[in-house]
């Protein structure tokens, strides 16, 4: 047998919930591109059309938004939880542990029953914002915000984390977060959504799995690090010497390069276009534009040729930290996101389901005789 590792370019599914170019810096969601789904639609549409395979008509949409919007609020005994849990955790372990309690809140072991998997899917999309929003001002010490139910997902986020409206701009790109962040194909959350997936868990426990997954620094991650970038360049002048000295020792450029995309990263450039429309309104640190435009420049001069690019971390670590979202919730929300995916590549799996049973190559050794404690040296 030939063993590849990390089962790369090895297809695990077929799938109709997204579709990939890497070569042409193509992602599109059931078909339609994502660069026009984060411009005209909005996180609740794009969330439908995924789980249900088409976009939906007023009246679903609205049931669908009115479902989601109801089921923001957390039990008192998930916030009383919460409140016990160690403060020096990463929101990341918190989200895990909660998402994985609520299981037992709301019992989902008929996988296969539709108003189950429905239910199941507006309850995590809805709580798992106000989870993330609980678990940061528990961990400063702060009472959590009620969600309210005359606010969109996204500004209701931002209200229960900053207990103020976003404006219409913020708004918008905390939702284009969400939306961009959605689905990706067969990432390593996503398959592990499925493997759990197919042994026919509960939903919680599914998603769960994908978090934990999701957490890794090899996977999530990556925009935190872009911020920790830009805080050891300082000075935005600072910014090509340091860039070209990461490159001579040969060491990665946080943001930059994807396994994927071999040009733009499309959502990465749905996402400059917010940065732009910040700077215009001074809603930015000038110091943090002029280091990340350097960075482009030098990365576009030395890396293209290569086929590495900014990727959607390098510009949504720039824009989260504008809007003043602590460092530490960068993953947390993309996993607000992409919970939309592993729901959907959930109930696809469930829907052909075949319990994951991958075969291994076997390199140790055989037959050997057992040897008795006193005769071992």
């Amino acid at each position: 047998m030939e063993v590849v590792p990390g089962l790369e370019g090895i297809p695990a599914a077929e799938s109709a919930i997204s579709f990939i170019d890497g070569e042409r810096g193509i992602l599109e969601y059931r078909g339609i591109p994502v660069e026009a789904l984060a411009e005209k639609s909005n996180f609740i549409e794009v969330a439908y059309m995924l789980l249900f395979g088409r976009l939906p008509k007023r009246a679903e949409y609205e049931k669908f938004r009115a479902d989601v919007t109801f089921h923001t609020r957390l039990k008192l005994k998930i916030l009383r939880m919460m409140e016990y849990l160690p403060e020096n955790g990463h929101p990341m372990h918190y989200l895990q542990a909660v998402t994985s309690a609520m299981g037992m809140y709301y019992p989902a072991r008929d996988t296969l029953d539709p108003e189950t998997r429905y239910w199941s899917c507006v309850r995590l999309i809805a709580k798992l914002p106000t989870i993330v929003a609980a678990v940061h001002r528990l961990k400063h010490g702060d009472a959590p915000i009620q969600p309210r139910n005359d606010l969109s997902l996204a500004a209701g986020f931002y209200y229960m984390l900053f207990e103020k409206e976003p404006s219409p701009l913020a708004e918008k790109i905390l939702d284009s977060m969400l939306v961009l962040h959605a689905d990706h194909t067969m990432n390593a959350s996503t398959f592990s959504a499925r493997v759990v997936g197919s042994t026919l868990a509960d939903p919680y426990t599914v998603v769960s799995s994908a978090i934990g997954t999701l957490s890794g620094p090899l996977h999530g991650g990556a925009n935190e690090a872009v911020v920790r970038m830009l805080d050891e360049i300082g000075p935005s002048g600072n910014a090509r010497a340091y860039i070209e000295k990461k490159l001579k020792r040969r060491e990665k450029v946080m943001g930059v390069g994807h396994r994927i995309y071999k040009t733009t990263d499309p959502r990465g450039e749905v996402l400059k276009r917010y940065i732009g429309l910040l700077a215009e309104r001074d809603e930015i640190d000038r110091n943090t534009i002029e280091a990340s435009r350097e960075i482009e420049s030098v990365v576009m001069e030395k890396l293209a040729p290569k086929g590495l690019y900014p990727n959607i971390d390098f510009y949504s670590g720039i824009l989260f930290r504008s809007m003043g979202v602590p460092t530490e919730l960068f993953t947390p929300i993309f996993a607000m996101g992409r919970v939309v995916g592993w729901l959907a590549h959930w109930m696809e799996q469930l829907n052909y389901n075949r319990i994951y049973r991958p075969e291994q190559k076997y390199t140790g050794l055989r037959s050997r005789p057992y040897i008795p404690m006193e005769e071992r040296e």
